[in-house]
Order: structure tokens, then C-alpha cells, then sequence
């Protein structure tokens, strides 16, 4: 069944975390990362053109972030601010006019979703944004708590499935997210079907 999304100024990507260190090559980098950036950057192209609204985070730690391995956590450390590794994909092309949202600043939180530590809400009910469109890295982690705090903060949400990736940690790590987030009302869509909008 085709789906009808009329993608109008209403309407927000959100881009999630598609930076050097998460991409391959990177210290916590997940297997599918380059192709993602380039699906992405055909959608947020996309919704520029529909007066929609692109948003990119930027995960940005300090050093210090407890959520390091060497400083007690469980990641290896990545996307520190100022480095060649917080910078976003060379394969992400935003719109101009993107607004970038910096998480992850307060070292002692993990701030996996976009909502958290930000002024993405700010953003978004200062535009009337009334449903969002998910896509990044990764899956299990920034993803999914993204999907959940839009969900929770009352915006009709969509998670974009071809242009997500994930650690995959555990087999079907990544499945097991969407199924989840599926289960609790997020909505499925896919590049091409987003990209097929007239």
C-alpha cells in the first residue's frame, strides 16, 4: 500500500549523531554509517525542498565524559568536542539554513537521545514542528531514546528504517529496537518512501 506522507513545513528530520568516530573507522563505529550519511542527505535534500525542517545532532563529550571506558563507562572515547571525530560524516550534505543541535555536554550524563541536555524541543515547538522523522546512530542507543522522547513529548513520530545502524553488540540488537519502538507507536517509513513524496 502506498504511503501518502505530504511532507510540509510542519514536519522536522532529525539526523541523528552521523559522525566520524560512530562511522567506520571510528572508534565506536557502527557497519552501515557511510551509507546512512548518503541516505539521509538525500532526505533532509528533500525536505528542503518541502519547507520542512532539517535538524543534525552532534554528540559533543568532554574528555572526561564518565560514559568512557577509561573514565569508568562502556564506551570507547569518541566524539570529543573540537575533534576531527565529532565533525559529521564527509558523505552528510545538509540543506543550508540546518540547524545543528550539540548533546552530550554534561559529562556525567549518558544523553543518548537528542532531547536530552539540548534545545531540540525549543526548536521544535518554536516552529510548530508536529511530527518528526528519525534517522542516525545508532539503532539501540541514540535512536531509540530519540523515538521515545518524541514520542513522550506529544510529537507524532517516524522512524526512517533504511538509514539507521546499529552496534549490534548483541545479534539483533538492531531489530529488537524496532520492534520496540513499532510496538509503542512510533511509525515505520522508509528513504524510498519519503523520497517518492510528490
Amino acid at each position: 500500500m502506498e504511503i501518502i506522507l505530504d511532507i510540509s513545513e510542519n514536519d522536522a528530520l532529525i539526523v541523528v549523531d552521523v559522525q566520524n568516530d560512530l562511522c567506520p573507522g571510528g572508534p565506536a563505529a557502527v557497519e552501515d554509517g557511510d551509507a546512512v550519511a548518503r541516505t539521509l542527505s538525500d532526505i533532509a535534500m528533500k525536505f528542503n525542498t518541502r519547507n520542512a525542517r532539517v535538524f543534525a545532532t552532534q554528540a559533543w563529550h568532554q574528555a572526561t565524559h564518565s560514559n568512557f571506558a577509561v573514565n569508568g563507562g562502556i564506551w570507547p572515547v569518541h566524539c570529543v568536542r573540537g575533534t576531527e571525530g565529532a565533525q559529521f560524516h564527509k558523505d552528510l550534505k545538509l540543506p543550508i539554513g540546518s540547524l545543528i543541535v550539540r548533546k552530550g555536554l554534561e559529562p556525567t550524563k549518558p544523553s543518548y537521545s537528542a532531547f536530552e541536555d539540548s534545545n531540540l524541543e525549543t526548536h521544535l515547538q518554536r516552529l510548530d514542528i508536529r511530527r518528526v522523522f528519525i534517522g542516525g546512530l545508532s539503532t539501540e542507543y541514540a535512536v531509540q531514546h530519540t523515538v521515545f522522547d518524541g514520542l513522550q513529548k506529544g510529537f507524532a513520530t517516524w522512524l526512517i528504517t533504511d538509514a539507521v545502524s546499529a552496534v549490534n553488540t548483541n545479534p539483533d540488537d538492531d531489530q529488537r529496537a524496532i520492534d520496540s519502538m513499532t510496538a509503542n507507536g512510533v511509525q515505520a517509513v522508509t528513504s524510498q518512501d519519503l523520497l517518492a513524496e510528490e
